[in-house]
């Protein structure tokens, strides 16, 4: 019997008619190049048109990572510092993301006609379904910051079917009582619109301080060309009763897309995705601050849903709806 012979066969993919394996080569460049800098979408809605930011491509399975932004600020000023983390490479690998710009607040927006309506907070959220349905998706993992926060939290009230998680994020860490609560209504009598932004995106202590971001901030809002389309949103968010409860020791503390990052990979863990994904830094700050807390102050009782071990770095076991208290 004659000896067989091993024979590899290499599977390529087929060309397209007229191309060459050259251009096959520069077509599939340019496909991951826009991939990696995102395809831009709008779509109509009952309340005007709502433009988007889709990156990567649906994992089969998972749902969207859902973005919405807060006032003053559109999705690439608001989570690029985030999303461009290394640490984060790991997360947006694995999910596909939408950015949500506020209507008028997407770059190059043009500035809204005199006299029109804009949306409220609660007609903001009532687009999102259309965004999803625009892109086939059935499921979201929203993360919101200030008014964004709000929009996502009033869609998840109204659609919990499609909503897996909420990861919702206020900027400013400081509760104000009522004498502050007045001095700001009187303030805002007499400041600017990006000032009052400006005093909603940090807190005192930073404005006070004129670092180089605030100042960067400033410029931004101050010379933005739509300006008067951020004045709508932000009069849309002012006229929204919201009750803000902070903790009263939450510190600032260095290296926030780092702990967040960490934090928002244990979330995703919590849910069932990303279980093989290491976790190991926050488990040791996030031990080491909760034994200091309660050797330092054991007679005030605090309720924690965020419990683990420095040594195993998992989480425990617990029932499908949860929440995690995070201080950044």
């Amino acid at each position: 019997m004659a000896e067989l012979q091993e024979v590899q066969i290499t599977e390529e993919k087929p060309l397209l008619p007229g191309q060459t394996p050259e251009t096959a080569k520069e077509a599939e460049l340019a496909a991951r190049i826009l991939l990696d800098q995102g395809q831009t979408h709008s779509v109509e809605t009952p309340y005007g048109s709502v433009t988007f930011t889709v990156y990567g491509t649906p994992k089969p399975k998972r749902p969207a990572i859902f973005t919405y932004h807060d006032v003053g600020l559109n999705y690439k000023s608001c989570f690029q510092p985030l999303f461009q983390f290394g640490d984060m490479q790991e997360i947006i690998q694995n999910f596909v993301r939408v950015h949500v710009d506020a209507p008028g607040m997407e770059e190059g927006a043009p500035v809204f006609p005199l006299g029109y309506q804009y949306p409220s907070l609660d007609q903001l959220a009532d687009m999102i379904p259309c965004i999803l349905q625009y892109l086939n998706f059935s499921t979201i993992i929203g993360v919101g910051v200030g008014a964004g926060a709000y929009i996502l939290s009033r869609y998840a009230l109204t659609h919990p079917d499609t909503v897996e998680g909420l990861v919702l994020i206020n900027i400013d860490p400081n509760a104000k009582g009522w004498m502050d609560w007045a001095a700001h209504k009187l303030t805002g009598l007499t400041s600017s619109i990006p000032e009052m932004i400006l005093g909603h995106l940090f807190s005192q202590e930073e404005l006070s301080g004129n670092s180089e971001l605030i100042q960067k901030y400033r410029n931004i809002i101050t010379h933005a060309p739509n300006l008067e389309n951020i004045e709508l949103y932000w009069n849309s968010y002012n006229k929204c009763p919201v009750m803000l409860v902070v903790g009263d020791q939450a510190p600032h503390e260095d290296a926030v897309p780092g702990k967040l990052t960490e934090a928002f990979k244990y979330f995703l863990q919590g849910m069932g995705y990303m279980a093989s994904s290491c976790m190991t830094r926050l488990s040791r700050s996030r031990t080491a601050s909760l034994t200091s807390a309660a050797s330092i102050d054991g007679s005030r009782s605090r309720s924690r849903t965020l419990s683990q071990s420095s040594e195993s770095g998992t989480l425990p076991s617990g029932p499908p709806g949860h929440t995690m208290e995070v201080s950044c």
